[in-house]
């Protein structure tokens, strides 16, 4: 099956949600379908079978940072691939903490429950 690319560098948004320590990655405007829930980690696919979006459950104890620093999201980018059932996710992002630049990535491997669309996609945005 071939693979399907998505280049959304410039096009992506993000939110933290400090009470509830919930980090949010997405491109925008793209058509929202369903989600995969993974552990600490639900991703939402469009209506092309594109993963669009990335929400990490508890962001500061995964990436080992305090959520005041969470806030504080400058640039950032993920690139995801699926292959079958298997999602390959890389996030990386930079955060200011008292004026000095703290980098954070982080590289999950899942598999879904069900075949997805072969795909890739890269998203990246500056703050």
């Amino acid at each position: 099956m071939k693979t399907k690319y998505l280049d959304a560098k410039g096009k992506g948004e993000m939110d933290y949600d400090y009470a509830n320590d919930i980090l949010f990655f997405k491109v925008k405007d793209r058509e929202y379908d369903r989600s995969i829930e993974l552990e600490d980690v639900v991703l939402d696919i469009d209506k092309e079978g594109y993963i669009t979006g990335i929400q990490i459950f508890g962001p500061s104890k995964m990436f080992n940072v305090d959520k005041d620093t969470l806030r504080n999201v400058q640039k950032w980018e993920f690139k995801v691939r699926t292959e079958g059932k298997v999602i390959f996710v890389q996030l990386m992002f930079e955060m200011l903490r008292r004026n000095q630049v703290v980098e954070r990535g982080h590289n999950l491997v899942r598999e879904a429950s069900s075949l997805l669309t072969n795909s890739e996609v890269m998203c990246a945005a500056t703050i």
